[in-house]
């Protein structure tokens, strides 16, 4: 499913005035509390930025060279 910035600042903004009954676009959710709600956020903002970054995985990879003074 391919979720929008606008649909997630509205999640964002209602979750800020704690509001738990969203209406966008003409439909209506209801979340069973905030916690579910917040869940939600973090799952599209997951979702966003792996669309954005191309990238399968929200764990990013990195390596440090090392060396060592003989």
């Amino acid at each position: 499913m391919s979720f929008t910035q606008t649909e997630l600042d509205v999640l964002r903004k209602a979750y800020a005035s704690g509001a738990l009954r969203i209406v966008h676009e003409g439909k209506t959710v209801e979340y069973g509390s905030e916690a579910d709600l917040l869940r939600r956020i973090r799952m599209i903002e997951q979702e966003i930025r792996q669309t954005s970054t191309g990238s399968s995985s929200s764990i990013q990879n990195f390596s440090f060279g090392s060396f060592r003074r003989g």
